[in-house]
């Protein structure tokens, strides 16, 4: 999940800087307690290692074209986080997403022609900077305790993103992903809401796996995940629920709860 700077930047990133006690020495990172670049965004980018705890939260579902990723969806529509208040700010208790949660870091790979990664920042976060508070991000021209967390995170970020990868490829393998597909009637509008532009698992192709790949799958691991998403589909109408009582339905779709 790193990229490099010049290409296409990853989801909330405006710009990528590399850090470095050079530029960045008197720089600290100050704790935020909103997210106000998480309040139009509906789908996160989530890893396997967390679909134990996502899937209590949100529904899972697959991103479709080329390299597709598992999402976590937080509204229904484009520009509908049902989680958030417009400063950012939680609604209720939930689990928030490590891809949210390492911003504004991420590992980055600075040069095409090498593997190396390298720490970076988004410098138009408002968590980072010449502030008087937070905690220091170098020390003695070394990188502090918070910098060595902030890369220990971002590492195993990483590694999440590699099993992700390995995971997305065996349900391609197996030819597992189908189209999804939602229909949910409500009894004040004139039709049906029909919500498509995503990916599942079809319970019909994982019934019809042959015995040894079933067996090679639970022995893996994956089963346990590729359910964890099937039983997160069953919150899409949770979500859909509080996208009609916060009145965040698209326009034509109002009704009264």
């Amino acid at each position: 999940m790193a990229s490099a700077p010049g290409n296409a930047l990853p989801l909330f990133y405006n710009d990528l800087q590399p850090l470095s006690s050079g530029q960045h020495g008197d720089w600290k990172a100050r704790r935020i307690e909103s997210a106000p670049f998480l309040v139009n965004t509906h789908a996160v980018p989530v890893t396997v290692d967390e679909f134990a705890l996502v899937q209590r939260y949100y529904p899972i579902v697959f991103s479709v074209g080329e390299n597709p990723v598992p999402l976590a969806l937080m509204g229904l529509n484009e520009g509908v986080n049902t989680f958030l208040q417009e400063d950012g700010t939680l609604l209720n208790e939930v689990y928030v997403p490590a891809y949210v949660r390492r911003y504004p870091f991420m590992l980055a790979r600075l040069r095409p022609d090498t593997d190396e990664l390298s720490l970076c920042f988004d410098p138009t976060a408002e968590a980072i900077g010449q502030f008087e508070e937070g905690d220091p991000l170098f020390a003695d021209g070394k990188i502090s305790p918070a910098t060595q967390s902030i890369l220990d995170f971002c590492e195993q970020f990483e590694q999440a993103g590699q099993r992700t990868a390995a995971f997305m490829a065996e349900l391609a393998e197996h030819g597992l992903l189908m189209d999804g597909e939602v229909t949910i009637q409500y009894d004040a509008a004139p039709q049906p809401f029909v919500y498509r532009g995503f990916q599942m698992v079809s319970e019909d192709k994982l019934r019809e796996l042959r015995g040894d790949v079933a067996r090679k799958m639970i022995q893996s691991g994956m089963l346990p995940l590729v359910y964890a998403h099937l039983l997160s589909m069953n919150l899409v109408r949770e979500i859909f629920a509080r996208q009609m009582s916060q009145g965040k339905m698209p326009e034509g779709q109002q009704f009264p709860v």
